[in-house]
Order: structure tokens, then sequence, then C-alpha cells
């Protein structure tokens, strides 16, 4: 069972010259493979690594929670939830917005900038239903 983790793990740490190199100070290549020198120039901060799993990490701690609660069967319900009304069909002219979704996901009380902003671009464009229904029917 894995653990529950409040906060993402740490990133996996990337191997650098300094990390692979043998007595000489060179990347000893057939212990460690060959060198990525992407690995060593791409830089990230620890802080992002850990916000970029921030909701998936906390997803999971609110499942495992209700697991061990509940039983096996509510968060597989709750994820069954999830498939299904994901899976919804919308007008296709609309701008398709998922409140059930957002309900079962607890984000319904959360306030961001995609749901009071609209790009121009949507706003400008005339609503052709008609011909975006045949267009998705294949009419």
């Amino acid at each position: 069972m894995e653990p529950l983790r409040i906060v993402p793990a740490r990133g996996q740490k990337a191997a650098t010259t300094e990390d692979t190199s043998n007595s000489f100070g060179l990347h000893d290549t057939l212990q460690y493979g060959p060198r990525s020198l992407a690995a060593e120039v791409t830089t990230s901060s620890k802080v992002k690594d850990r916000l970029e799993n921030w909701e998936a990490t906390q997803d999971n701690l609110k499942l495992q929670m209700q697991r061990q609660l509940f039983g096996l069967h509510m968060p597989m319900r709750i994820l069954m939830e999830r498939k299904l009304v994901s899976q919804s069909s919308h007008m296709p002219a609309l701008q398709q917005s998922n409140l059930h979704l957002d309900i079962l996901m607890g984000r319904d009380e959360s306030l961001e900038c995609p749901d009071f902003m609209m790009p121009a671009s949507e706003l400008r464009q005339p609503l052709d239903i008609h011909a975006d229904m045949e267009k998705k029917l294949r009419m």
C-alpha cells in the first residue's frame, strides 16, 4: 500500500558529470550510460517540481484516506463517477464547462482565471449551433 503523502515526493535527481566521474574526472559511460547534456543544462527548482504534482498528491491522499475509512468501494466509486462525468457530451458551439467534474474533484468552491476570463477570440466567434452539430454528427 502506498503511504499517505501530504506533500509531493522529491523529483528524481539527474546524474551530472560530478556524480558519474571516474578517477580521471571523466564521465564513466560503461557504468552510468551515455551522458545527457540536456539533463545537466535543464535545472528546475525543487519547489516547482513539487507544485506541479500538488493536486495529484492531494487527490491521492484523499482517495487513500477514503479507502482506509470506508473500504475499497469508495475510491472506486468516486473514480468511476469522475470517468463517467468527464465523458459527457456538450454542445460544440458553446464553451465547455464540466460543473459535475468540478464538484467531484472538490474544485467547485475555488475561483480561477479560466472561470471568469475568456479569450477575446472566443467572444468574437458567432454561435452557429446548427453547423457545428452537423460537423459533429458528420452530416
